[in-house]
């Protein structure tokens, strides 16, 4: 007899009159508004305005949600057009289905074309919102809760899941991969922020830390998972792409530190006030300045040096004349004349 275990929910869907409430489309929204509002914090702690993290995420939720939908419909194809099946159905994305690697390959095409219009780099706005998107995917594995979807290998541990009879399902008591995910990317989140106040991490290098880490993550949870996927030599499809964005991503965090070390001054053009701007030109103005008075200084310097020559001559030159003239009145009166 079982002692502990996790409960499912009897159902992922409440009705609220006409209308239903589903789990799963729940835990994404609330995951969407988590990684905007901290993303939005993170973003104006490093010079940007408020409002444009949610800006670009109109851009970049749309394209996320295609993409992560469109990577888990040709990846599981045969669920929606295989033999017997409806392919209507590809279309219910509120009913499960969505791939992390669609959701953020599309997404920074979506935050791309959102950053180009307001002139932002996208590895800096990609910087701000990483935490926040391991924020929102520790929530958003909670939908796979409420569907009674993707978990593991048979357990008898004291937090197994309680998965009840259904379609493509058998009863019993599994492995929480969800759980271990949410709480991996809840770990990677922290990890992602500790490192960024540590080291500054700048140019994309805090985005492709979370990528790293995820995939770690991602690498051993899904090679517990019992759900039906496609196998390469041996192991699921989605080890293969985590051991391959992972690699990417370390090489590309080697490769930017040695390009571009540092962080970026200005992340948000329009931010920054048009008087510091000035300011920062004045100074080098002034700097300029500084420089030429000098010169211009030791010219005048170097004029009054010679001046100073000069009216020495002169006054050597002047006293053979007053000489001159105090023998010779005649000659002197003939001077002033002329």
């Amino acid at each position: 007899m079982d002692l502990a275990y996790i409960p499912s929910p009897s159902t992922g869907v409440v009705h609220l009159g006409p209308l239903p409430l589903r789990g799963y489309a729940f835990c994404i929204i609330i995951g969407v508004f988590v990684a905007v509002w901290y993303g939005n914090k993170r973003w104006i702690a490093r010079g940007g305005k408020a409002g444009t993290v949610a800006d670009i995420a109109v851009w970049a939720v749309p394209f996320g949600l295609v993409g992560g939908r469109l990577y888990h419909v040709i990846t599981d194809y045969q669920l929606y057009f295989g033999e017997g099946e409806n392919w209507v159905d590809a279309f219910k994305i509120w009913e499960g289905g969505l791939g992390i690697w669609g959701a953020i390959a599309f997404g920074a095409v979506g935050a791309w074309i959102g950053c180009r219009r307001r002139g932002i780099p996208l590895p800096a706005y990609a910087d701000a919102i990483a935490p926040g998107i391991a924020f929102a995917q520790a929530i958003g594995r909670w939908g796979n809760w409420f569907n009674q979807e993707l978990y593991g290998k048979p357990t008898d541990l004291p937090w197994a899941l309680e998965i009840s009879e259904g379609v493509n399902r058998e009863a019993g008591l599994y492995h929480p991969t969800f759980l271990y995910e949410s709480l991996w990317c809840v770990g990677v989140a922290l990890l992602v922020i500790w490192a960024d106040r540590r080291f500054r991490l700048g140019h994309g290098r805090a985005f492709a830390l979370y990528v790293a880490a995820y995939c770690a993550g991602r690498a051993w949870i899904e090679y517990m998972r019992v759900d039906e996927a496609h196998h390469i030599l041996g192991l699921r499809l989605n080890v293969w792409t985590a051991i391959l964005v992972f690699v990417l991503a370390v090489v590309y965090i080697a490769l930017s530190a040695r390009l571009r070390p540092g962080r970026e001054e200005i992340v948000e053009p329009a931010a920054v006030p048009q008087d510091k701007e000035d300011s920062a030109s004045g100074s080098s103005a002034s700097g300029s300045s500084a420089s030429g008075s000098s010169a211009s200084g030791s010219s005048a310097s170097g004029s009054s040096a010679s001046g100073s020559s000069a009216s020495g001559s002169s006054g050597s030159g002047a006293r053979p004349q007053a000489e001159d003239a105090e023998g010779d009145p005649a000659d002197s009166g003939s001077a002033n004349r002329g």
